[in-house]
């Protein structure tokens, strides 16, 4: 008889909180791996995101890649890396190794690349 008594809650042993918190963290990664499929058949690639970062910002291709502390070229990378993490979900490690950049500065770069979005309100798609 007890056993029937018990609520059954949602829950992760993963994430620590309530059902209603889990189902929202749930729902969200759920939600960013639609997302990443999506892109995917879109045919989106570390080279398409660099296409478009050059699209958005109004500068050469190879801008996007180029080494060095230029402001222009901080910028640009900054977008690819939030982009290609957050979006496409290329880990630091692989952008790091692409970049010629470390891991840390990758992850910098993100930060940078996710102000930029908010601020400047930049789309990856043209959607």
């Amino acid at each position: 008889m007890l056993r029937r008594s018990i609520e059954r809650i949602k829950s992760d042993e993963r994430i620590l909180g309530d059902g209603d918190y889990v189902e929202e963290i749930l729902k969200k990664a759920n939600e960013q791996m639609e997302s990443r499929y999506l892109l995917a058949n879109l045919g989106y690639d570390i080279d398409k995101v660099a296409s478009r970062v050059a699209e958005v910002l109004d500068i050469d291709a190879e801008k996007v890649w180029r080494k060095g502390k230029h402001p222009e070229t901080v910028r640009a990378r900054s977008l690819l890396c939030f982009w290609a993490a957050r979006e496409l979900g290329i880990t630091m490690k692989d952008l790091a190794v692409r970049l010629g950049l470390t891991p840390p500065a990758v992850s910098i770069s993100v930060r940078r690349g996710e102000k930029l979005v908010k601020e400047f309100g930049y789309r990856l798609t043209n959607e």
